[in-house]
C-alpha cells in the first residue's frame, strides 16, 4: 500500500506539475470538507459547520468548490452575481453575514459544466487567490471549502496548491460508503493534508412521534474507520427532515433552529474542530 501511494504521488507530480502551496490571502485556517462519494450530505455539513463556527464568534467564509454540483447557493437562498471591487478582485456574495463564493453564481441553474481539467484548475485558482474574502485590514479565522466528491485530480490539485489546515471527512454508516472513506483518507495522506476528523452523517433516524432511535444504515462504522486511521470521530448527525427542510428553505438549521438537538450536534462538531486545530498548532509550534 505504501509503495502504491508513493507511486501515485510521483505519477501525479510528473503528469501535473503543480506550484508550491500558497496561503489563501487574509485567511488563517482553510478547512476542506470532503467525501469520497456523493450523496452523503457533505454540502449540508459544510454549510452548517461554517455557521456553527460563526456562532462561536469566528469570522468565517464559505467556498463552494463542488464544481459539478454547486448546491450551496440554494441552501443559503442566494442567487447573485459576484462583482469586482475597486482593486479588481472578486467580491463574494454575502449570505446571513457570511462571505460566500460558488461556481453556481456564475452559471444558469440548468447549465451543465463540461469543462476539462485545465479550465477547472484555473477556476479554482481564481477562487482561492482572486476573491477578497474580507476587508483589507481584517482576517478570516476559517474558510470552509466544500470539495467535490471523489478521489480525482481536482481534489488532489487543490490539496497540493493551497495551504490547507486540515480536512474533515464526511461519510454515512453503510459499508460501501466506509470503503470509499479509506480511499479518501489515503488521498489526503498523499497530499500531506492533516485529517482533523470524521463526521458520520445520516447516522440514525429518531421518530418524531415516539422518539425511538433507528439505525437505518447500520451503526458504528465511522467510529471504526476513525479508530483504524488514528483520527477522531468529530460527531454523528441524525437523519431528520428538519435539516433538509432548512437547507431547501435557504436557512441552515444552526440559524433557523439553534436550540434543536440537531443544531447542537453541529455546534459540538465545530467546537471539536477548533480544539483539533488549536492542538495541531501547538504541536507544530513545539516541534
Amino acid at each position: 500500500m505504501e509503495q502504491n501511494s508513493k507511486t501515485a504521488e510521483n505519477m501525479d507530480a510528473q503528469t501535473y506539475p503543480l506550484p508550491k502551496k500558497q496561503q489563501v490571502d487574509r485567511v488563517k485556517h482553510v478547512i476542506a470538507v470532503y467525501s469520497a462519494k456523493g450523496g452523503v450530505g457533505k454540502s449540508t455539513l459544510s454549510v452548517n459547520l461554517a455557521f456553527a463556527l460563526q456562532r462561536l464568534g469566528y469570522k468565517v467564509g464559505l467556498l463552494d468548490a463542488d464544481i459539478y454540483g454547486p448546491s450551496i447557493p440554494t441552501m443559503l437562498g442566494v442567487n447573485e452575481r459576484p462583482e469586482p471591487d475597486v482593486m479588481g478582485r472578486i467580491k463574494p456574495v454575502m449570505a446571513h453575514k457570511m462571505p460566500i463564493m460558488s461556481i453556481g453564481f456564475m452559471v444558469e441553474d440548468e447549465q451543465p459544466l463540461v469543462w476539462r481539467g485545465p479550465v477547472l484548475f484555473q477556476v479554482l485558482q481564481q477562487f482561492f487567490h482572486e476573491v477578497r474574502w474580507t476587508g483589507y485590514d481584517e482576517m478570516l479565522d476559517y474558510l470552509i471549502i466544500d470539495l467535490p466528491p471523489g478521489t480525482g485530480d481536482i481534489q488532489l490539485s487543490m490539496a497540493q496548491q493551497v495551504e490547507v489546515t486540515g480536512s474533515v471527512i464526511v461519510t454515512t454508516p453503510q459499508d460501501v460508503a466506509l470503503q470509499d472513506v479509506r480511499r479518501g483518507i489515503s488521498l489526503f495522506n498523499i497530499a500531506h493534508v492533516p485529517i482533523l476528523g470524521v463526521v458520520e452523517n445520516m447516522s440514525y433516524f429518531r421518530c418524531g412521534h415516539c422518539g425511538e432511535r433507528t439505525d437505518i444504515f447500520s451503526t458504528g462504522g465511522a467510529q471504526s474507520v476513525a479508530d483504524k486511521s488514528g483520527v477522531p470521530l468529530l460527531g454523528e448527525v441524525p437523519l431528520v427532515p428538519a435539516i433538509r427542510e432548512c437547507g431547501d428553505n435557504g436557512l441552515p438549521i444552526v440559524l433557523e433552529q439553534p436550540e434543536s438537538e440537531h443544531a447542537k450536534r453541529y455546534m459540538e462538531i465545530a467546537e471539536k474542530l477548533v480544539a483539533r486545530v488549536v492542538a495541531q498548532e501547538s504541536a507544530e509550534a513545539s516541534a
